[in-house]
């Protein structure tokens, strides 16, 4: 896979927005949608281009409604990334939604999306990682490709804990946000790409990788909140990952947020988010350290491009859905 002499990688954006952000911590004021992505996307594509990557960005379709927004979510399809599906509404509760609710947001943010993009989105993530079979099996039915909303790690619980702990939520609000960035048993999902065997058919799934045998996260924003406490630590667990992700002969499929090219010195609505504290030209080193590397050392693809070269192995690895969104939508 990728070139006779670097192994596969993707890259993707999930570009939530500063309402989003701020509705997940409960900080009065979303509800006029307020954006920095004028300020992010620039910078944001700058940075890819540099390093001469092409990847795969997460759009939210409530953004991609507001014509204010239309112009950034234009540059990014102009420089020829994918757009994929990030839902409308962002809500890490829509895998216990109805069919037809599911339906109706996936719907609505298609349009939107690609009204504003001229691209028609395959790929899917949900907010915060949420899935469920029936959320799968409506993707499968409206032709997608690929979803990618697996965090194959032990530690979701603990985050939910920590931003539970610092955000501002009704007990309602706190409720729906139960099962936010997964539980215990999503420690055992695979972090290679295999397909979900579904009532209606089979669907690739694109984990976000995490680090083989310890299962911990080492997506962008996780090496921005280490370099809070320690630039050499964050460093050296970059490399870490890397060099265990090539040890295990995993195609490590990297995420990235537009936090991680935002510092406080940008916005301090967000503080209490992780690597928040760094200005941005702490964060942006960072970006180009993982980036630099990832360019030297493997063939960056796109999610779809990912899913190209899934789709070329001659064995591919089925696994039967079991989510904690299943039963909380059984027992409802």
């Amino acid at each position: 896979m990728g070139t006779a002499l670097k192994r596969a990688a993707s890259v993707s954006l999930d570009l939530d927005n500063l309402w989003s952000y701020m509705k997940t911590a409960g900080i009065d004021g979303w509800q006029s949608f307020p954006s920095y992505l004028d300020l992010a996307v620039p910078r944001i594509l700058e940075k890819l281009d540099r390093h001469g990557l092409t990847i795969t960005f997460f759009i939210v379709g409530k953004d991609a409604a507001l014509k204010r927004n239309r112009a950034a979510l234009a540059m990014i399809a102009d420089a020829g990334h994918e757009i994929a599906n990030h839902s409308f509404h962002h809500e890490p509760w829509l895998s216990r939604a109805s069919r037809e609710a599911m339906n109706a947001e996936l719907t609505r943010a298609e349009v939107a999306i690609g009204e504003a993009t001229g691209e028609r989105t395959v790929g899917f993530r949900g907010p915060s990682f949420c899935l469920s079979t029936p959320l799968l099996e409506t993707l499968r039915e409206r032709g997608y490709i690929y979803d990618a909303s697996t965090l194959p790690t032990f530690i979701g619980p603990l985050a939910r804990a920590w931003y539970l702990a610092r955000a501002d939520l009704s007990a309602d609000e706190r409720r729906k946000r139960s099962l936010l960035f997964g539980t215990m048993k999503d420690g055992l999902r695979p972090i290679r790409p295999y397909e979900w065997s579904l009532t209606n058919g089979r669907l690739l799934e694109i984990p976000v990788t995490t680090i083989p045998v310890a299962r911990a996260p080492f997506h962008l924003t996780y090496l921005s909140f280490l370099a809070t406490r320690s630039q050499f630590a964050a460093d050296a667990y970059w490399a870490g990952a890397l060099a265990t992700c090539r040890l295990f002969g995993v195609e490590p499929s990297v995420l990235l947020h537009p936090l991680d090219f935002l510092g406080c010195d940008d916005l301090d609505i967000l503080s209490n988010f992780p690597g928040m504290l760094l200005p941005a030209n702490r964060k942006l080193a960072i970006v180009d350290r993982v980036l630099g590397d990832l360019s030297r050392t493997h063939d960056v693809l796109t999610m779809r491009g990912h899913a190209a070269e899934f789709t070329r192995q001659p064995r591919k690895i089925s696994r039967s859905p079991a989510f904690e969104a299943d039963e909380a939508a059984l027992a409802a």
